[in-house]
């Protein structure tokens, strides 16, 4: 059922995805700027080999390929354990209305503290600053160690066949109660979903799901639910991938 649940958000994804938002609302120019922002390009193997935008690093070339580059994603669920999911912004520029996990995004080369590599510090320090300016999370409210680092997952999705995501991301799962105002250019709606049936209440959704959250969605989510008193148990930093050998 989950199987066939994600082939068909998959298909729904396509249709939403080629409805290319060319609006001039100043949610939609504030996402148009984002896109210079600089990203660190990595090999295969995790190790930053260059910088590039975040508009280069989304295009999808003549053969179907993105640029790999390094980014994130944060899992925040609060004390009665309900994971905050949103739906993304209609502004964005990529995968725009997806349904996605709390908060994803990328460590940027132009901020030197973000390329600290040690105990994924730099990548912890983006994800702090994200969460506060999508979520609107108050900076006090968010210590770094509250950023549990539980793996990497590299995945490679072609989207719309313009804009596409070709990441080693680094997983944070959260668990912490905090005030919450969400950025309009970023976040459509927020939804905090319960253990019980969550496979069900997220896949019936009217909108797909982004493809990393899916593959998390699929593979590691409920053991993340199931142990967020110890997180070390789930914790694997090696690069992992859910595709076929």
């Amino acid at each position: 059922m989950l199987r066939r649940g994600l082939k068909n958000l998959q298909q729904i994804g396509r249709s939403y995805s080629n409805q290319v938002n060319v609006g001039t609302s100043p949610e939609r120019q504030q996402q148009l700027a984002l896109m210079n922002d600089s990203c660190m390009l990595v090999n295969a193997n995790d190790k930053v080999i260059g910088k590039a935008s975040k508009s280069d690093c989304h295009l999808v070339d003549t053969y179907g390929k993105v640029k790999l580059h390094r980014g994130f994603s944060v899992y925040l669920f609060n004390s009665q354990g309900d994971l905050v999911i949103h739906r993304r912004s209609k502004h964005k520029i990529t995968y725009p209305s997806f349904v996605t996990n709390t908060c994803c995004s990328h460590p940027l080369h132009d901020i030197e503290e973000e390329r600290e590599e040690k105990d994924a510090i730099g990548v912890r320090k983006a994800a702090r600053r994200q969460l506060n300016r999508e979520l609107g999370i108050p900076l006090d409210q968010i210590k770094l160690e509250d950023l549990n680092y539980v793996m990497r997952l590299y995945y490679h999705d072609a989207g719309n066949d313009i804009w596409g995501e070709h990441e080693i991301a680094y997983m944070f799962v959260m668990q912490k109660d905090v005030d919450i105002k969400p950025n309009p250019s970023e976040i459509d709606e927020i939804y905090y979903i319960k253990r019980e049936n969550y496979h069900r209440d997220i896949l019936e959704m009217d909108a797909p799901l982004t493809p990393w959250f899916a593959l998390i969605l699929k593979h590691r989510l409920a053991n993340w639910w199931d142990n967020l008193g110890n997180l070390e148990k789930c914790t694997d930093h090696s690069i992992q991938s859910f595709y076929p050998k």
